[in-house]
């Protein structure tokens, strides 16, 4: 069940001054790794899980298989998770379920996006960007507010008409129509390799609900210049651990074929006392002093 420290830190996150910065985890061992670097929450991302079975980001796996894996990053993390549930892996009915499992699971949010199901990944190359009626997508931000037993449990209107190229007009149009159906953040995304379209958006939102912003494409947004822009609660960096991880296995593997052995690695990994550490096993240890005879 949801840990009321958890619900209070994000809360708080979303309240107090400041933006609240995020990263992206696909396993548990990440959201480890992400809590000790200091961040304030982690995004339970469908990319990163979806990559963890080595599929597409295109509602292949089952809603029960995200909410695990949310579930195990919970269980070993103090920090606020919020999970990107993608469409609401169905109708508004769904998503009513959808709630249930998260919040059971302990989840403190979730993000749903106004696409059709199932749906691309919203940086796919030529990938299907078919955004759902406005009026469905109302019903499902409904039917998340109206169902969730937690008063603090977070549910993000993630809008994707920038990304499906509807324009500024049309986003502003959905954001405001998801904010009045009740909506605790808008997660305003872009594709553009540059912050322009987003600053113009940013500086064109007057309602008092908080963004959220994913700069995946457009890094050269800083998290001191959107402190300034103050319409900003969120900043998320959705994936680069898991881009990050790939890499370095890649390289680790290509140089173990390359030498004909292990012996030129060292320095390319973590010692197995830092994985011990991570997995809690000095802790484990310490009980067995106790408990076992």
């Amino acid at each position: 069940m949801l840990n009321d420290n958890k619900l209070k830190k994000m809360r708080d996150i979303l309240t107090n001054p400041g933006v609240g910065v995020g990263v992206g985890a696909g396993d548990a061992l990440c959201a480890k790794l992400i809590e000790r670097a200091g961040f304030d929450f982690i995004w339970s991302s469908s990319l990163c899980v979806s990559a963890s079975f080595a599929v597409p980001d295109a509602n292949l796996i089952s809603m029960s298989q995200y909410c695990e894996v949310a579930r195990s990053m919970n269980e070993v993390v103090s920090i606020p998770i919020i999970a990107d549930c993608d469409t609401g892996y169905g109708n508004a009915n769904n998503v009513i379920y959808a709630v249930k499992k998260f919040e059971e699971a302990g989840i403190v949010g979730i993000s749903i996006e106004d696409k059709k199901f199932p749906k691309d990944n919203s940086l796919l190359e030529g990938g299907r960007q078919e955004l759902a009626p406005i009026e469905e997508f109302e019903g499902k931000i409904k039917a998340a507010k109206d169902h969730q037993q937690n008063e603090g449990f977070v549910v993000i209107a993630r809008v994707e008409a920038l990304i499906a190229g509807w324009g500024q007009a049309e986003a502003m149009k959905r954001s405001l129509r998801y904010a009045e159906a009740g909506a605790d953040c808008i997660l305003i995304h872009s594709k553009s390799k540059e912050p322009g379209e987003i600053l113009e958006f940013i500086g064109n939102w007057k309602a008092p609900v908080p963004l959220v912003l994913v700069p995946t494409n457009y890094p050269s947004l800083t998290l001191p210049a959107v402190e300034a822009l103050k319409k900003v609660k969120l900043f998320i960096y959705a994936n680069q651990p898991v881009r990050a991880s790939i890499k370095a296995q890649e390289d680790l593997l290509v140089e173990i074929r390359r030498a004909g052995g292990i012996h030129t690695i060292d320095s390319m990994m973590v010692p197995v006392s830092h994985i011990f550490d991570l997995q809690g096993v000095p802790a484990m240890k310490e009980d067995e002093k106790k408990y076992l005879v």
